[in-house]
């Protein structure tokens, strides 16, 4: 099968979107950017090649079983499967952390060095079932997020018993983490599939005639061969990669075809990302027109929320819920990040209540958005939100409000994939490349 890949290199987040020669999603994926984008695309690519599977298996297993049993047969295989990749980055993450333990720091202490690696990881691999459980509650998905707490945990109570300095297995687990976190899980995507679906078997999820049913199409979907016939690369960090003109494309070209895609009707697009904002109006066929975006501070884009967040010591998804409480925003007169955080410090220290300020906030960023809206053109019906901060409920409330205020009824789109627009775009854009589509011409100007 001929698949076309989009690539979003973002300042924050690395985005992948997998697309069939019909133009639907087979795939998406996203991991950190980790500044090191040539790794964050490998990963967000192997994410969406994962998620193109269970595509596929969802695909073979229709007119087989009922709707439900496919939801919770593909949910009980992404959860056996997930485990099997933890597992062999574990192994690898072991494997990485006993060649650490060399040089005069370990020349006494290597031998109970190895004990306690030996027993950290034994316990590790007890505990991770559990977090691949049904129900089972995880605050992140990224491998160092979720071995690397309980490794140190672990580590410190196994150190203590065994007489072993601490900072000495720390040291060993600074130096493998970031190798290991580098080298996305290697191995063979269709055999780990067959683990998975063994695991579940023997762990009883399926048996008799309920897993001779399921094996047939899973091994039709595994015996489809997933051919990159195209890539194009857009984002922040595009520049960065070995990519030959053809497969570049700007992000405003990106976003503007991307929520085209989405919502076709779309005429003005908004997207606020970690790095930048950017207003921009397409044409019927979602070519862009016209555009506008932020200068280079980060006032308006998901660094400026970031930035309050850690002002505020707050995790960046506890803003939108909390500046959901306000009934009064507080109004905030910097637009500026540095001073906003000065001005939010001094309003605290005069006893204002965070959610209201945290409110005045999030208004701040969409005032500066439609800003830059009205500069590209205004906006016009249809009306497209995209990028991360299209998930804060704060901040989309606000700009349903300025929108409704300035431009009266206007249809807004915000899908839960926005997040994926420009990665859309870029597969959309492969996908007309291998069909010997002429690209647009970059606007000029165009500086994404």
């Amino acid at each position: 099968m001929k698949t076309f890949v989009g690539i979003d290199l973002g300042s924050t987040t690395t985005k992948a979107v997998l697309l069939d020669e019909g133009g639907a999603v087979l795939g998406r994926g996203i991991t950190n950017s980790r500044s090191n984008y040539g790794t964050a695309t490998r990963v967000a690519s192997e994410e969406a090649r994962i998620d193109a599977r269970f595509t596929l298996f969802r695909r073979e297993l229709q007119g087989a079983r009922e709707a439900s049993d496919i939801d919770e047969f593909l949910g009980a295989l992404e959860r056996a499967f997930r485990l099997e990749q933890f597992l062999e980055q574990l192994a690898d993450l072991e494997q990485t952390c006993l060649a650490q333990i060399q040089g005069e720091r370990f020349e006494t202490a290597a031998d109970g060095v190895r004990e306690v690696l030996a027993e950290v990881f034994r316990q590790l691999r007890a505990e991770a079932p559990a977090l691949f459980a049904p129900g089972a509650k995880r605050k992140s998905d990224f491998f160092r997020d979720l071995a690397g707490s309980r490794y140190l945990a672990i580590a410190e109570d196994v150190a203590r018993a065994a007489g072993v300095p601490y900072n000495l297995v720390v040291n060993v687990y600074d130096k493998s983490i970031i190798a290991v976190e580098n080298r996305p899980p290697s191995g063979n995507l269709s055999e780990k599939f067959r683990r998975a679906l063994d695991r579940m078997l023997a762990g009883g999820s399926a048996s008799g005639a309920g897993a001779r049913e399921v094996q047939g199409p899973i091994e039709r979907a595994l015996g489809i061969d997933l051919d990159e016939t195209w890539l194009v690369g857009t984002g922040y960090g595009r520049v960065t990669l070995p990519f030959s003109k053809e497969h570049i494309r700007s992000e405003i070209l990106c976003h503007g075809l991307g929520a085209h895609m989405m919502y076709p009707n779309t005429r003005t697009v908004l997207d606020i990302g970690g790095q930048d904002t950017k207003g921009i109006q397409v044409d019927p066929r979602g070519i862009v027109e016209n555009f506008q975006m932020n200068d280079r501070c980060a006032a308006g884009c998901g660094r400026y929320l970031g930035y309050i967040a850690d002002e505020m010591n707050m995790g960046l998804h506890e803003l939108g819920p909390m500046a959901m409480q306000s009934d009064k925003p507080a109004r905030i007169n910097s637009t500026c990040t540095v001073f906003a955080g000065a001005e939010l410090r001094d309003r605290l220290a005069l006893g204002e209540k965070r959610e209201d300020i945290i409110a005045g906030l999030h208004r701040a960023i969409v005032l500066r958005a439609m800003s830059i809206l009205s500069r590209s053109g205004g906006v016009s019906d249809e009306f497209t939100f995209t990028g991360g901060v299209a998930k804060n409920e704060a901040a989309v409330r606000e700009l349903r409000k300025l929108v409704q205020e300035n431009y009266g009824e206007v249809t807004i789109n915000i899908d839960p994939d926005s997040i994926y627009t420009g990665a859309l775009g870029a597969a959309e854009f492969a996908r007309r490349a291998a069909a010997g589509e002429a690209a647009p011409t970059e606007l000029a100007g165009d500086v994404s």
